[in-house]
């Protein structure tokens, strides 16, 4: 059966069920139903918990990803699924879905087989509207900036500087860069500007990393929208823009709890983009589930040089979490993969392709264990996999002191993550993790920049023009040196060209432009060819999706 068939047959609890697991109260004052089977977590109920209960944080990241797959999503769910059935109360903690991704190349992104979240139809669309009400709190302060500069222009900004785009939840290629105000007079002054995708909207990263209400409103209100003539920073507080997001905003901050197929508690919650944003689930659903649960499983987006480095030096650096350990999500066949065998030959067995693609796993292992944390290696399985190749993964892990699993969750959702789920219960009673970043806040930027490139990526030298470094001495002259790196770079390699496969060395990263984001707290540094608004593959997902003669969604995987 295909996910979405599967998710149809799951036979989901009322949500009260799911949180009286968690010893959330049935009342008004702890939850909001949103219809049977989700519901909205109050921030008054959570404010409430006991401030000194913590669970064990567990972060799901991967080896590189490839178009075989890897199951970071899967491999959470089916890992939380496995605590619960050794008994342990965990909760999974995750991104919502981007439309965009949905009907681009990926389709569905609630797990997969018989380790989903559901109910995976909404969860994969609209689901409780947070991403909308991002959308619109974002395209208010446009609105704004626009309708300022038409009364009259009291700020002096310069058409020329405004650096505040639009945003929406689609691919849209078309939308990058666009001329607005044009129809003369009545329609404002004519400037260029463009369109991001809302998952790379600095309002997203500001609402993952707020601690409340009124952090997200100061947050807000920090964010540079645009430059005067003498280059001096127009803010949004300066249109007195925070109040009224912060109104789009206050029921779109409440996390989101559903349930997985084996009615587990699942938190949802806010969604940035791994290569172009910070790419993880809120601190306000992370926190929230630590006071909740034994153990928290988490994942942040791609593989580790991008996800789980921002998770690490930018999330934990602004929420003061400290996880315990590490899952790499790996597969016989993405490894095979980055071993330069073709996605056509990846069903017969190539021990040779999968050992020279071991690389990868290497470099994310050493890569994670720089951060002073215990990892472990869950595989993936797949049918097509043969003994010897899973020998070899295993032996392989032996070498470099890490426990790996072979895990079948996709199959037999949390009975084939119980192997996994141990090691993950072994390693974090042991308490090795002796928790550190990869920079100190004191480092230029250009060096925080370099530290990335050389010890994660290992590239030889980074790159870029007079005015991008002079840009950065800018940001530190302002105050903003000591803020973290957020590097926008291709998923698909540890360097800026997405066909570079294993684990090259010697790279040069390339970059482009940096933007300062002062409301989220992080430098945005832009390197190859990344866009911020992605386009449609030639075949999109979109095209497989529809209503069938029962009125039921189909090809949404």
């Amino acid at each position: 059966m295909s996910d979405i068939e599967i998710a149809r047959k799951a036979k989901m609890k009322p949500i009260s069920e799911i949180l009286k697991r968690l010893d959330v109260p049935d009342t008004p004052e702890a939850f909001s139903p949103m219809g049977r089977h989700i519901a909205k977590i109050n921030l008054e109920y959570i404010e409430s918990l006991n401030k000194n209960k913590n669970g064990k944080l567990v972060l799901v990241s991967a080896i590189t990803p490839t178009p075989a797959g890897e199951g970071k999503t899967t491999t959470s769910v089916g890992l939380s699924d496995g605590l619960n059935k050794l008994g342990k109360k965990s909760i999974v903690c995750l991104r919502e879905p981007s439309l965009g991704p949905s009907f681009g190349m990926k389709g569905g992104a609630a797990g997969g087989g018989y380790a989903q979240v559901v109910p995976m139809e909404q969860i994969n669309l609209h689901f409780t509207g947070d991403f909308h009400a991002i959308t619109s709190a974002h395209n208010l302060l446009s609105a704004l900036i626009d309708n300022h500069i038409y009364w009259g222009n009291k700020l002096n900004i310069d058409v020329r500087r405004v650096v505040w785009k639009r945003v929406m939840d689609m691919n849209d290629r078309s939308l990058r860069s666009i001329v607005v105000d044009l129809g003369g007079v009545a329609n404002g002054y004519p400037r260029q500007d463009g369109f991001d995708i809302t998952v790379a909207s600095e309002i997203m990263a500001i609402f993952c990393l707020a601690k409340n209400l009124k952090d997200l409103e100061e947050r807000i209100g920090n964010i540079t929208i645009a430059y005067t003539r003498d280059k001096k920073a127009i803010y949004a507080k300066d249109l007195n823009a925070q109040g009224p997001m912060t109104v789009l905003l206050k029921d779109a901050i409440r996390p989101n709890i559903t349930q997985t197929l084996e009615n587990n508690p699942a938190i949802i919650h806010g969604g940035p983009f791994a290569n172009i944003a910070h790419g993880c689930n809120s601190v306000i659903a992370t926190k929230a589930s630590l006071k909740l649960s034994d153990y928290v499983v988490t994942e942040a987006g791609f593989g580790a040089d991008l996800g789980a480095e921002k998770f690490l030096d930018i999330k934990c650096r602004k929420s003061n979490l400290k996880p315990d350990c590490v899952v790499l999500v790996a597969t016989i066949r993405a490894l095979k993969m980055h071993g330069n065998a073709s996605k056509e030959d990846l069903k017969n067995e190539n021990v040779n392709a999968l050992k020279f693609g071991l690389v990868n796993l290497e470099r994310h292992i050493n890569n994670i264990r720089k951060f002073g944390l215990p990892v472990t290696v869950a595989i993936n399985h797949f049918v097509t996999d043969s003994k010897a190749e899973v020998d070899a993964v295993l032996d392989f892990c032996k070498t470099q002191g890490v426990k790996a699993s072979m895990c079948t969750h996709w199959s037999d959702g949390g009975d084939g993550a119980t192997e996994l789920a141990k090691n993950v219960i072994d390693m974090c009673e042991e308490s090795k993790s002796t928790f550190k970043f990869l920079y100190e806040d004191d480092l230029t930027l250009f060096k925080k920049i370099e530290k990335i490139a050389q010890e994660i990526y290992h590239a030889s030298e980074v790159v870029a023009d007079t005015k991008v470094r002079q840009q950065l001495k800018d940001f530190e002259n302002k105050g903003f040196g000591k803020l973290p790196v957020c590097i926008a770079k291709t998923q698909y390699s540890f360097s800026t060209d997405p066909n570079l496969k294993g684990a090259p060395t010697g790279h040069v990263l390339p970059i482009r432009e940096v933007r300062l984001s002062s409301g989220a707290e992080f430098i945005v540094v832009v390197c190859g060819d990344i866009m911020t608004m992605p386009g449609l593959p030639s075949v999109p997902a979109a095209n497989s999706i529809k209503l069938n003669d029962h009125g039921e969604i189909e090809g949404l995987f």
